[in-house]
């Protein structure tokens, strides 16, 4: 998937509309279109990067962003101390349907493990 068709890379230029939740120079969170749960936001890298495969060190300052606004969202959406899910889907078997890196936060319900 290239950056022209990519939806997420869409929503990062404005040309399909997204619930905005966050952003700043190095990513941008918004609510899933699809929630399966309460709460549930999506971060996405502003760059454009596949899957958790195309990571390499130079990402470790991206990665630790994404952790950390995963943690200002939850403490916005009162689910910090209750509890929430990050995840990171990695590949077609495990649920990956967006070729853009992403992470979801997810809380606001009691969750089962192991899931899927």
């Amino acid at each position: 998937m290239n950056q022209k068709t990519c939806v997420f890379c869409r929503i990062l230029r404005r040309e399909v509309p997204a619930k905005l939740v966050y952003e700043n120079d190095q990513v941008l969170a918004f609510e899933d279109v699809n929630p399966v749960a309460p709460v549930h936001v999506l971060i996405i890298p502003k760059e454009h990067i596949g899957s958790i495969n195309e990571i390499s060190p130079l990402h470790d300052g991206l990665m630790g962003q994404m952790v950390t606004v995963a943690k200002e969202i939850a403490r916005k959406q009162n689910i910090h101390e209750t509890g929430f899910r990050l995840v990171i889907n990695n590949g077609v078997d495990v649920g990956q349907s967006v070729f853009h890196l992403h992470m979801h936060v997810m809380g606001g319900r009691a969750m089962a493990w192991p899931p899927g």
